[in-house]
């Protein structure tokens, strides 16, 4: 594998600590980055995403190996991990930052998120899902402090 074949796939849903933490443990993901993605302001830092103000939301990127995992594979897990059906909230934590998203990085997965997304609204979830599908725009990557936190803090860590 090389890195040219590895692709990008970045979702939001909630406290990035335990998204991060549960797909860096799905086979082909190669890494797991906690940062921002949304918003209007450059270099946020994460006391301005928390004000609500930034337009950013906590978003977990990965790259992962096709060859071993698909889109379409990582994009149902992030629908089990948490509350596709809430606005603006999961669990104790309120605010925008906090939203359901999936920023595509192709015209492919595009298609796949609004094919899943129909498909998940038409049975699962009865037409309630508010998980936005936006163009991934700058991710900015996070402070070192919330790498891998759920490993470094796991009595600390995040419940989506």
């Amino acid at each position: 594998m090389t890195e040219s074949t590895l692709q990008k796939a970045t979702f939001a849903a909630g406290c990035f600590w335990s998204v991060e933490y549960k797909f860096s443990k799905q086979a082909g993901v190669v890494s797991a980055t906690s940062g921002y993605e949304g918003g209007f302001l450059e270099s946020p830092t994460y006391k301005q995403v928390c004000t609500d103000r930034t337009g950013h939301a906590e978003v977990v990127q990965l790259d992962f190996d096709p060859a071993v995992t698909s889109y379409e594979t990582l994009l149902r897990y992030f629908f089990t991990m948490h509350e596709p059906t809430t606005r603006n909230r999961q669990g104790p934590d309120i605010g925008t930052q906090y939203r359901s998203a999936i920023f595509f990085h192709s015209a492919e997965q595009q298609q796949i998120a609004q094919r899943v997304l129909a498909e998940l609204n038409a049975s699962t979830f009865g037409g309630k899902i508010v998980t936005e599908v936006l163009p991934a725009a700058t991710f900015w990557r996070a402070e070192e402090y919330h790498q891998r936190y759920n490993e470094k803090h796991p009595e600390m860590a995040c419940a989506i």
